[in-house]
């Protein structure tokens, strides 16, 4: 086991949050989730990513207060969502021990992590037990407490506040290691960056595509940081749109969809296209004459009038079109055509096929890796895993508390788009069932109800 230097400051600064109350540490805790490359400890092949290691402290200093501690027990009944991510992971931990040993030589398998067989030329082997069938419970396990811890503080007034504030300030920061990872690459200097791209995964930070440079920020390679820069613009922009903290949320949603374009990701230009028509849609249904209406109202009479200007001039200027037409073709059109995509597809295939193998019981939680998230969740946990995800995110996506057009109403609406988005990234290229610790974020706080708290309990009015 190797203690890294990242590590020491997780503990310092979980610390100090401690000292400075609850508040401090779920600020602490969300801003951490931006270092997806980063691992506190190492335990043999094994990452601690310091989120992970920060979700300690977050968990100590709310679960203590007996009103949070009940809400976060509350969250856990058969009606709220908790109760369904509940019986996943629990599935998922059973099945990462019983389904490898089960199956056993059944069908081959792309492993996830170490497996005591030797990869053939396609870089499978036979089903069996692998490292990662003892990380990936851990880290769902994490994404429970996170999903409930969040929705326990989001449902005070305060807890609710500070979340959204904290979920603004991981945008903005996420934004900052982007444009340090564009400075340091230009400067000769990206040896500054050691210290939060330390855990054992393979990094591609330094590829291109074609004279551009891919942008991975403080992750391990510009598909998760476009993702993930992504997921914050989705919740950037709504916010924007709804008319909450407009001058802030908007600037970081512009910055966000232009790092997203820039990563030179397909998963990051796809999705982005997707959440463009998400966001068009829902300025669709709040426009109007009344101040708090104008943002997308806006979005409504202009956008339409810049996509056909821009579209035109395009057109217009064959050299400019036809540098276009090259990154989209690079990056989306024909990427089934290249070795990432032939062995992202190959991924998938053998994914299906170990669905297909186990009679859809999967070959359990962490065995395999997959490029898409559904397919994920198919060959590691089979049919009743997935049955019991799709009930839990219709239950976030369906929950519906307090009153319409509320701060806390358009907030929850914001994590909900969120979410949608992470999924839509998921869908495209999401290698295994674990969602990370920021997705669970967006579904704990859109499930949050901090209306059930009264007035008389001091909490300042949400706005």
């Amino acid at each position: 086991m190797s203690f890294e230097p990242i590590g020491a400051i997780t503990i310092g600064l979980g610390l100090l949050c401690l000292l400075l109350g609850r508040h401090a540490t779920v600020l602490g805790f969300v801003v951490f989730c931006t270092l997806g490359s980063a691992a506190a400890i190492l335990i043999g092949g094994a990452n601690v990513p310091p989120a992970h290691l920060f979700l300690v402290f977050l968990l100590v200093a709310t679960l203590c207060w007996r009103k949070l501690l009940v809400n976060a027990v509350t969250s856990l009944k058969t009606s709220e969502p908790g109760f369904w991510l509940l019986c996943l992971v629990t599935y998922g931990i059973l099945s990462s021990y019983i389904l490898p040993r089960l199956f056993a030589g059944s069908t081959f398998i792309v492993p996830l992590g170490s497996s005591d067989h030797l990869a053939t030329l396609d870089g499978i082997v036979p089903l069996g037990p692998v490292s990662s069938n003892l990380t990936q419970p851990i880290y769902l396990l994490g994404d429970l407490a996170c999903f409930v811890t969040i929705m326990a503080v989001g449902s005070t007034q305060r807890g609710f506040a500070t979340i959204t504030t904290a979920l603004i300030a991981y945008a903005f920061v996420n934004l900052c290691f982007g444009a340090l990872d564009l400075l340091t690459s230009a400067t000769g200097t990206q040896d500054a960056l050691q210290i939060i791209r330390n855990a054992q995964y393979t990094f591609h930070d330094e590829e291109s595509v074609g004279d551009m440079r891919r942008i991975i920020g403080s992750w391990p390679e510009a598909s998760a940081f476009a993702s993930m820069t992504l997921t914050a613009f989705a919740f950037t922009a709504t916010m924007w749109l709804y008319g909450r903290r407009s001058l802030t949320t908007g600037a970081i949603a512009l910055m966000s969809l232009l790092f997203v374009v820039l990563s030179t990701s397909s998963t990051g230009l796809a999705g982005a296209a997707v959440m463009l028509v998400v966001l068009y849609a829902i300025a669709l249904t709040r426009c109007g004459t009344q101040r708090e209406y104008w943002n997308a109202s806006a979005i409504v009479v202009f956008a339409p009038l810049l996509v056909a200007v821009i579209g035109l001039y395009v057109i217009s200027e064959a050299h400019i079109f036809a540098r276009i037409y090259d990154y989209v073709d690079t990056l989306i059109l024909s990427k089934s055509t290249t070795s990432s995509g032939l062995q992202r597809s190959y991924w998938n295939e053998v994914a299906l096929g170990n669905f297909l193998d186990t009679f859809g019981l999967g070959v359990g939680l962490g065995t395999n890796r997959t490029s898409s998230f559904p397919l994920a969740l198919l060959s590691n946990i089979g049919v009743p895993g997935l049955l019991f995800y799709l009930v839990f995110i219709a239950m976030v996506f369906g929950s519906r508390r307090g009153m319409p057009r509320t701060f806390a109403a358009d907030v929850r609406g914001a994590a909900r788009v969120a979410c949608f988005s992470a999924l839509t990234a998921g869908i495209l290229a999401g290698p295994t069932v674990d969602q990370g610790l920021l997705f669970y974020v967006f579904a704990g706080l859109a499930c949050a109800a901090p209306e059930r708290e009264r007035a008389t309990d001091g909490a300042p009015a949400l706005r």
